[in-house]
């Protein structure tokens, strides 16, 4: 009788040495947090159990809730919560239906095991959660970089052009009021058309090596965002595209700069309408918590590539025709952000389409 109870008990520890070398095996093999490798963890537990052929075993952590088979009836378990950097995150668990089994059909050593389970996954998790946080600082380390050595030298090339250009408006405009030649008009007027859309462009240059001072106050979003939308009316009405302005609070302040706000807001908002088809939505939606200011524009246009969404904030980087832009709106944008304190997020929407949220603290 003992022989036969011994030679049970080192079956069962076999199983359990086995389950752990395996579990080893397959996280050693993983390069991130992935579903396939939770799930085939979880097999991997199920066949260490003394009546495997009934267990199902469940993990629930992060996002990620998986089983090994439906559970579809009442269960007995035995449970171990995973926990990273000493949080409990989530949990690994094997059931027997209650209808066939009792608790006392759980192995002491077994929980054992599934502690020691938890342990391993919540290492795995918490390693590759760690490197992609490293990963995403030193990719935002080195944009910062760039961005500094770029906003030098953008700031020194502003203030260089800016002198010249008003010059040659100051000029033009001389000329065209004194001039009768209707040939001459038409040819001034396609001069100062150009210096002011290089002027405006001088201006972008500016914004982006923020070298325009910022003004900050506390005030009410309500008027910065009506504004913008009653100066971009024509816009929206040359595609016949609507615009659905939502308000959760219509009374929400926030400290920020109002001219700079609304230059992000036409940035934005101009971004959207070109890229929306004829008489589609774009959507503004004003919100708020008890610290931030979250403001979201989505469109129903052609969305962003996976490919682009790391670029798409950097200087010079477009996908409109080459006379349609010069790449440096969304970087104003972003930088305008940056100095309220904020962050501006990129969704896809649904079914197609883009949304932009940007937070900025209330205070």
């Amino acid at each position: 009788m003992n022989l036969k109870l011994t030679e049970e008990n080192l079956k069962e520890k076999i199983k359990e040495l086995t389950c752990l070398y395996e579990i080893s095996k397959i996280i050693s093999k993983s390069n991130s947090i992935h579903i396939q490798t939770l799930y085939e963890i979880i097999v991997c537990t199920k066949n260490a159990w003394r009546y495997n052929e009934d267990a199902i075993v469940e993990i629930h952590v992060l996002d990620y809730h998986l089983f090994t088979s439906e559970q579809n009836e009442p269960s007995i378990f035995q449970l171990s919560s995973i926990k990273i950097t000493d949080n409990n995150c989530g949990y690994i668990k094997v059931n027997y239906p209650s209808k066939k089994y009792f608790q006392e059909d759980f192995y002491e050593d077994e929980q054992k095991l599934l502690d020691t389970i938890a342990i391993e996954i919540g290492n795995y998790i918490e390693k590759y959660q760690t490197l992609e946080k490293k990963a995403a600082l030193r990719r935002t380390l080195e944009r910062m970089e760039r961005l500094t050595l770029l906003g030098e030298m953008t700031a020194g090339i502003a203030h260089e052009l800016n002198t010249p250009l008003g010059n040659i408006l100051g000029f033009a405009e001389l000329i065209k009021d004194h001039n009768t030649d209707p040939d001459i008009d038409s040819d001034i007027s396609i001069v100062i058309n150009s210096v002011i859309y290089s002027r405006e462009i001088v201006k972008r240059l500016m914004f982006f090596s923020c070298e325009m001072p910022q003004k900050l106050e506390v005030q009410k979003i309500k008027p910065v965002i009506l504004f913008a939308l009653s100066f971009l009316k024509s816009n929206f009405q040359k595609k016949e595209i609507k615009n659905e302005l939502v308000f959760k609070n219509e009374n929400i302040t926030a400290k920020f700069d109002s001219v700079q706000i609304t230059q992000v807001l036409f940035n934005l908002i101009i971004n959207a309408i070109y890229a929306s088809p004829e008489k589609s939505t774009i959507k503004i939606i004003i919100d708020n918590d008890e610290y931030n200011l979250f403001l979201k524009i989505e469109d129903q246009g052609t969305g962003i590539p996976e490919n682009i969404k790391e670029k798409i904030f950097d200087p010079f980087f477009s996908t409109k025709p080459v006379n349609y832009g010069c790449g440096l709106g969304l970087s104003v944008v972003y930088g305008i952000i940056k100095n309220h304190d904020g962050k501006i997020m990129l969704q896809d929407n649904f079914p197609n389409g883009t949304i932009f949220i940007i937070k900025i603290p209330l205070k």
